[in-house]
């Protein structure tokens, strides 16, 4: 962690325990260059030892740090104290919309479970003794394809939206997302099962379009964008018998 360079001393309450845990308020150094991570690893080294969090990286690539900074979800380890301190205290808590672990860990199996249920794998048509398929990146199916790839699975727009909180079975926006690449994929073989999975009651048509999800993604994706193309091309379907 950088060097101390100030006197001041940063208040820090921390979510502790599980579903029904309790705040615990720490006094942390404040430094220079500070990440709201590197605060929640200096209490669990200098303070308690018993504080549970996930991290990886440490340097904004996998997403595993996200915690609820003052009531937003964020990746931590890209987050400075000095941009979300505010009167010298910070809050940290887990994301929403998942099972709490234990503090600041979450449980991301639903969230995973919803990428399946919205069929959001890859099937593709050949094997790998065929040669590569050509595609053109400049077709506006890969364009849409490739605008919304590069999702993490931080889960940072899951915790974000509010349609999640009030209806649990909603597949989210990172699943749905994922559904979208896979639409535009023109090497993939399960369009028709994947419409009707992101057509059910949980699906794309129960987003609000509130856009929290894309406001919050870290690597500036656009969720939101990427349910209304779901929207648009399961009523097409619909309207075609092609969804049964």
């Amino acid at each position: 962690m950088p060097q101390d360079t100030t006197s001041a001393t940063l208040t820090v309450r921390v979510r502790r325990g599980k579903e029904s845990g309790t705040w615990q308020e720490f006094e942390v150094p404040h430094r220079e260059s500070q990440t709201v991570l590197d605060v929640v690893t200096w209490i669990q080294r200098n303070l308690d030892p018993t504080l549970s969090y996930r991290f990886a990286c440490r340097v904004g690539m996998c997403g595993s740090c996200a915690m609820t900074v003052n009531g937003k979800p964020r990746w931590t380890c890209r987050t400075h104290v000095s941009r979300v301190a505010e009167g010298g205290a910070i809050e940290i808590a887990p994301l929403r919309n998942m099972p709490v672990i234990k503090d600041l860990a979450c449980d991301m199996t639903e969230f995973f479970q919803k990428w399946q249920r919205a069929e959001a794998r890859f099937n593709g048509k050949s094997d790998r003794t065929e040669p590569l398929p050509k595609i053109d990146p400049a077709s506006p199916a890969r364009v849409a394809a490739s605008a919304g790839i590069e999702c993490i699975n931080c889960a940072v727009c899951y915790s974000a939206c509010d349609v999640v909180a009030w209806k649990p079975d909603y597949l989210g926006p990172a699943a749905l997302n994922r559904a979208w690449t896979l639409i535009n994929d023109e090497r993939d073989v399960s369009r028709k099962e994947r419409l009707v999975a992101v057509a059910s009651g949980a699906g794309c048509h129960s987003c609000h379009s509130q856009g929290s999800c894309t406001v919050h993604c870290p690597t500036g994706l656009n969720p939101s964008q990427s349910i209304a193309g779901l929207k648009k091309e399961t009523m097409k379907a619909l309207l075609k018998g092609e969804l049964g």
